[in-house]
């Protein structure tokens, strides 16, 4: 079981989240704003962070932009527009659920996404992988182009590791969905776009243009 830190400004709605995530057997924190999560996750210890969005002080989408990856992130939000979703997932955020949510479908998302930061890459053969002068360590959770580290959110990482794994071979973007997600996850095309569009910016920034499109198919690493 997980260490969770729920933050919203809503206490009934941190409340709701508290006891669905304890009942699953989770250690739940709460925090009524960003600023007082932001002084929690400095602390470390947290293996994800259940997040509001609309919140005073510090909203959350500044705060997960500050993470930069360093902790899994579900956002909870009241906007449930297509383009608030694509800019929580384009943040590095791992799931989003609009409220009102089912504190059911919560928990579920939850351990989808525990499973997928843990289990995955925890479960392959090979932590370290390498693509030209791009090196992908998944136990430290780490990219390098050469002797600089790349900043990449743990679901980028998750997402050119499985690229890298099968290297030379074209994967479709729903075996990329089934892979990186899971196949119990409903994610859409567009978001695999999104992750794969940031991810490759940063590495041609870093220059090491490695992802490649293949129209009508999907993605591979060259």
């Amino acid at each position: 079981m997980a260490s969770v830190l729920v933050v919203d400004d809503d206490a009934h709605l941190r409340e709701v989240a508290r006891f669905a995530l304890a009942r699953a057997g989770h250690t739940v924190e709460l925090a009524a704003d960003g600023a007082i999560a932001a002084e929690r996750i400095e602390r470390g210890g947290l293996d994800l962070v259940v997040l509001d969005i609309l919140m005073p002080e510090l909203d959350g989408l500044t705060l997960c932009r500050q993470l930069a990856g360093r902790v899994p992130i579900v956002f909870l939000s009241s906007r449930g527009e297509e383009a608030d979703r694509v800019l929580g997932l384009d943040l590095g955020a791992d799931d989003y659920l609009t409220k009102p949510f089912s504190p059911r479908e919560l928990v579920a998302r939850v351990a989808a996404v525990l499973r997928r930061t843990a289990g995955d890459l925890v479960a392959a053969a090979r932590p370290v992988l390498a693509i030209g002068n791009v090196t992908i360590d998944r136990d430290r959770h780490a990219v390098r182009v050469g002797d600089a580290e790349l900043v990449v959110t743990a679901t980028e990482l998750r997402l050119l590791a499985t690229l890298a794994l099968h290297h030379g071979r074209v994967l479709s973007r729903h075996q990329l969905i089934a892979t990186v997600y899971g196949d119990d996850h409903h994610i859409s095309a567009r978001t695999i776009d999104t992750h794969v569009r940031n991810l490759r910016a940063k590495l041609a920034a870093a220059g090491a243009p490695v992802i490649e499109t293949v129209h009508g198919v999907g993605y591979r690493c060259g």
